[in-house]
């Protein structure tokens, strides 16, 4: 059966891909659901509690407890706890990060908005929004445009999720119809994160949290993830604004 995208939304579609860091992801996810078919919802719920390794998670329901920067200093070098403390600190990453999604994620919420979005969904994403940083870690993607990219093609090759579906439509709408000269580093980012996303185990929903004490190359050793990062090297010519951007602040 075929689905149409409501008009009203697509217009908001239109405006994430005409600008990207005026109107982001992160809004156009939330403003979705008072459209969104209910033959679509089920299909990315199911994507979820179908997967072996993903719904016993999900359904558990597990948050980690916030996360300081004092704290994570105090890892030994060459554990995964150090590496997070070193990506925060160097890229001047906000502490918190979940916590500060979830107002947003409330002011949504009590706005009714996000009324038809599944509690299994809702969980996905304020889960998402903890582990987010560690993912760069763990898959060595770099806090850039490029590196955003990437991260959200490898979450999409692992899960069926309409956040990472959104992210990548409105990458390739804006190198489509906006910028032809995106087309390239996009595309070698998007295929790079989707390759390396299917070739990985699955690291949704996982509890690094409780291995900041184990050693890096050992815990991405388990998830498949120990290989050569990309490089991704746009051409500062034609991509001066998306090069120097923190496109990173919408995901």
């Amino acid at each position: 059966m075929i689905t149409s995208v409501d008009r009203r939304f697509g217009e908001q579609f239109l405006r994430s891909i005409d600008d990207f860091n005026a109107h982001g992801v992160h809004l156009l996810f939330n403003e979705w659901w008072e459209k969104a078919p209910p033959s679509i919802i089920e299909k990315y719920v199911d994507a979820i509690t179908s997967h072996p390794e993903q719904g016993p998670l999900a359904r558990e329901a597990w948050y980690a407890e916030p996360q300081t920067i004092e704290a994570l200093g105090n890892y030994a070098p060459g554990t995964l706890g150090a590496a997070y403390h070193g990506f925060m600190v160097d890229n001047n990453l906000a502490e918190r990060l979940a916590l500060g999604y979830r107002e947003l994620h409330e002011r949504f919420a009590q706005s009714g908005q996000i009324a038809a979005m599944p509690l299994i969904i809702q969980y996905k994403v304020l889960r998402g929004y903890q582990t987010h940083d560690l993912h760069h870690v763990l898959t060595n993607y770099p806090a850039t445009p490029f590196g955003e990219i990437a991260l959200q093609a490898f979450g999409l090759a692992q899960m069926d999720f309409p956040y990472a579906a959104m992210w990548i439509a409105v990458v390739t709408g804006h190198m489509a119809l906006v910028d032809p000269w995106l087309i390239k580093p996009a595309m070698d980012a998007i295929s790079d994160g989707w390759t390396f996303g299917r070739a990985a185990r699955s690291i949704q929903f996982v509890k690094f949290e409780t291995m900041l004490d184990r050693p890096l190359a050992e815990v991405r050793a388990d998830f498949g993830l120990d290989r050569r990062p990309p490089v991704v090297t746009p051409d500062p010519e034609r991509n001066p604004e998306l090069t120097a951007s923190v496109l990173h602040k919408d995901d």
